[in-house]
């Protein structure tokens, strides 16, 4: 559904889509991105945090938007206060995850088959200790599977690994934001199999 030009040769891994405090509330929105804060990352940038959406090798509204909209919160920890403390640090947490790697070591990859979500959850709780929140596509019409489409994994301010909670009632800062196409991705369904594409149709 998205433009032929945009979107082609999809990564076969995980990537990043963002880094993002919870529950900020001093965000500066006066802190323009600015890329040249970043040029040492930019490699690792457009390998792991690629706008898929936007495929140019010179896009950077993605990372513009994810600055702007989550960066400019996160500067209120030391850790994060730069734009280069915000996407280095973002990049280091995500190699120190291996989400591609620790799925791979647990057997499960895209396939044409289905997993169940449960066993899914089990092997990231395994690895991580915590529960992470794993949001999917619902089934399309006629169709009895949900697509993973993206795994949240929870910091403390601290940056330590924490369950993510799925608090009944508190609204999700992803479903603001992020739209695949015309459906949304939300928490997966425990009991609905389980679809991990490896190309995506």
């Amino acid at each position: 559904q998205m433009d032929a030009n945009d979107c082609h040769d999809p990564p076969m891994y995980w990537t990043i889509h963002g880094l993002w405090p919870d529950r900020a509330e001093d965000c500066n929105r006066t802190w323009h991105f600015n890329v040249t804060e970043i040029k040492d990352l930019i490699l690792d940038m457009r390998h792991y945090w690629p706008d898929v959406l936007h495929s140019s090798q010179n896009r950077t509204q993605f990372w513009k938007h994810e600055w702007d909209k989550h960066g400019t919160c996160a500067a209120t920890l030391e850790v994060l206060n730069s734009q280069k403390k915000y996407f280095g640090k973002a990049l280091e947490l995500y190699q120190h995850i291996d989400l591609n790697g620790h799925l791979l070591k647990a057997g499960i990859k895209p396939s044409s088959s289905y997993y169940k979500m449960t066993a899914i959850k089990e092997a990231l709780r395994g690895f991580y200790g915590v529960t992470p929140k794993i949001q999917c596509l619902p089934p399309e019409e006629g169709e009895e599977a949900q697509t993973i489409g993206q795994i949240e994994i929870c910091f403390t301010k601290e940056l330590q690994l924490v369950n993510c909670m799925e608090l009944e009632g508190e609204s999700d800062p992803m479903q603001a934001h992020f739209k695949l196409g015309t459906s949304e991705l939300s928490v997966c369904n425990d009991t609905l199999p389980t679809y991990y594409p490896s190309e995506v149709q």
